[in-house]
């Protein structure tokens, strides 16, 4: 039978509509602005505040912790995403209140740096704003992937996604970091603004028309009816089981997850001895690990096993191997390290793809209606677990260190905790099933193109 023909005997364009890698990179870049303009507030501003305004690192904390906390409301946007016949515009709108968020906050601290609290008043308006940003521009475009992307494809989908935001905060930070010198407030102000207003400009470019010529996969319709509240909307998703305990592993996976950030090149030269040079290229080396473990899960998940079962396997492995950092002996030389936190990375790399594309699957309901919502519910939890995390790591490496009295103690204590998170979320992993209309949608989509072949 000829393609044609084949055309001709498929049921709908959307019931058997197949996997545009190039309309899942134009979303990428909307992603790629989510990462720029957040490498600069966790990195450039934040050393800013600590090392030009010389201010108390507590203040960028809980200036970074709230912006996860506003995005608890990431349900809410979901749910307003649902509401709607088309997710770009809101997409559009969180990435412009992003890139104004990102602005201001330069100009915050550029006026803190001679009028303290005017300047720290106006840094808590731009994080807000920031945080209502990220979540409605991040839910609303992740729910916009997960109902036009095969099944089978979503793993690749989560990895292409991740990278290509990786991407964004790598240039971001090596470009930035080269216009920023000699610094000087002004100077802050202006590049913060360029790399803003890039962004948003590839937010339009990325998802403009976007959904008019990419078809929903079949099972997926406007979800959420006008009428339902949210209110009403959000009682009948929490009183989902499997919605509720997917949410709870990705809380816990992602609180061991972000454990690891602040304590890992700490350790690395207070225990092994390594330079600052040296321990900046260990976290590149956990990154490119993370980076191969996506590329490998994301081509064999289409293949082999289900995306619960590489999210558990990741888990597994990376609890396996923090349980290996916690007694590898000083002895064994910067080279084991090397090798065992490459080998972490690709653990958790796999463990992401594994999860967010497994978010994806979880999205629908019996009817294909509220994955927005159900997105917007995960992605609270994923805020959540990384605004706590990121403190918690820190703090918990000091207080252990101060309770045992030895620093390789100390470190060996807390990522032994980060290894319990991670067996229990691989436990949480398996004992999550696939919502029936999951399971629905994908048989369905193998039997319509059955169909269409027998025609």
């Amino acid at each position: 039978m000829t393609a044609t023909a084949l055309e001709r005997a498929m049921p709908s364009t959307a019931a058997v509509a197949r996997t545009s890698w190039f309309n899942v990179a134009r979303c990428g870049l909307a992603q790629m602005a989510i990462g720029a303009v957040a490498a600069l507030m966790t990195s450039t501003l934040n050393r800013v505040m600590v090392v030009e305004l010389a201010l108390p690192a507590t203040i960028p904390g809980i200036l970074v912790a709230l912006h996860f906390l506003v995005q608890m409301s990431r349900s809410r946007f979901g749910y307003e995403s649902d509401r709607r016949v088309q997710r770009a515009p809101l997409i559009l709108l969180g990435s412009a209140t992003l890139s104004i968020g990102g602005v201001l906050a330069a100009v915050a601290i550029a006026v803190a740096a001679t009028s303290r609290v005017p300047g720290l008043a106006l840094a808590v308006l731009a994080f807000i704003l920031i945080g209502v940003g990220m979540s409605a521009s991040g839910t609303a475009l992740l729910a916009l992937v997960a109902e036009r992307v095969e099944p089978r494809h979503r793993g690749g989908a989560a990895a292409l996604l991740w990278i290509m935001m990786i991407f964004g905060i790598a240039v971001t930070a090596g470009g930035a970091g080269s216009a920023l010198d000699p610094f000087s407030m002004t100077r802050l102000v202006t590049v913060t603004a360029i790399v803003c207003g890039v962004a948003l400009l590839l937010a339009v470019v990325g998802v403009t028309g976007l959904e008019a010529r990419w078809p929903r996969q079949v099972g997926h319709g406007t979800a959420t009816a006008n009428h339902t509240n949210f209110a009403a909307a959000w009682r009948a998703v929490s009183g989902e089981a499997q919605t509720i305990r997917f949410a709870i592993f990705v809380f816990v996976a992602m609180l061991a997850y972000s454990m690891q950030d602040l304590i890992l090149e700490p350790f690395a030269g207070r225990v092994f001895g390594m330079s600052p040079g040296e321990s900046t290229r260990l976290a590149g080396s956990q990154h490119a690990g993370v980076m191969l473990g996506m590329l490998g899960a994301a081509l064999l998940s289409a293949r082999f096993g289900s995306l619960r079962v590489w999210a558990a396997a990741g888990c597994a492995v990376s609890a396996a191997v923090l349980g290996t950092l916690a007694v590898l002996p000083v002895t064994a030389g910067g080279d084991a390290l090397r090798g065992t936190v490459v080998l972490l990375g690709v653990a958790n790399g796999v463990f992401a793809v594994g999860a967010l594309g497994a978010m994806m699957g979880m999205t629908a309901g019996p009817k294909g209606e509220g994955v927005g919502l159900r997105l917007g519910v995960y992605g609270a939890a994923q805020a959540l677990a990384y605004g706590i995390g990121g403190t918690l790591g820190g703090m918990a490496s000091d207080v252990a260190i101060l309770a045992l009295g030895q620093v390789r103690a100390g470190y060996s204590a807390v990522f032994g905790v980060e290894a319990t998170l991670f067996v229990v979320s691989a436990w949480l992993a398996t004992r999550i099933a696939t919502p029936q209309s999951a399971r629905d949608l994908e048989a369905e989509h193998r039997g319509e193109v059955l169909w269409a072949y027998r025609q």
